[in-house]
């Protein structure tokens, strides 16, 4: 099998390193909400487990099962989630999948990092995979602050 320049590109040693240190892999047990999110074009799943505080992610938990690039997305993205808000985590989505599709800039800190993915915008078919965690993680945020507000009422 032989691999173009593109393609070592893609799979560069700080991915390789990414995908395998990714933090927070423990699922949180109990957490204010969990979600599931399944690429539909290559299968894979990651699940995030949040407790929210004061409309911030207080603790993190997630699975991953992704290629190399969706657990390199997972990686920068668990290193920073703590503390974050749920606009700041829709921002870092919305500026991710512009960078991917759109050639637009990558994510501002503190997910900058994310821009070592930029070689993946030629790979339409890995950009479901790249997604998840964010996904992943608004949904959760989404459940537990509808969990917190109907607690509230």
């Amino acid at each position: 099998m032989s691999f173009d320049r593109k393609t070592i590109q893609l799979y560069s040693q700080r991915i390789l390193e990414l995908a395998a240190d990714i933090p927070h892999v423990v699922r949180l047990d109990p957490c204010d909400a969990s979600a599931k999110v399944r690429s539909p074009l290559c299968g894979s799943t990651v699940t995030v487990d949040v407790v929210i505080g004061e409309g911030r992610i207080c603790r993190f938990g997630q699975d991953v099962k992704a290629c190399a690039l969706g657990q390199a997305a997972a990686s920068v993205v668990g290193a920073n989630i703590v503390g974050r808000t749920r606009d700041e985590i829709q921002t870092a989505r919305k500026q991710l999948w512009n960078m991917l599709t759109s050639k637009g800039c990558p994510p501002s800190e503190p997910f900058g990092e994310l821009a070592v993915l930029l070689p993946a915008r030629d790979y339409r078919n890995r950009h479901a995979s790249i997604m998840l965690v964010l996904d992943a993680t608004l949904e959760a945020v989404d459940k537990a602050q509808r969990q917190q507000a109907a607690e509230a009422s």
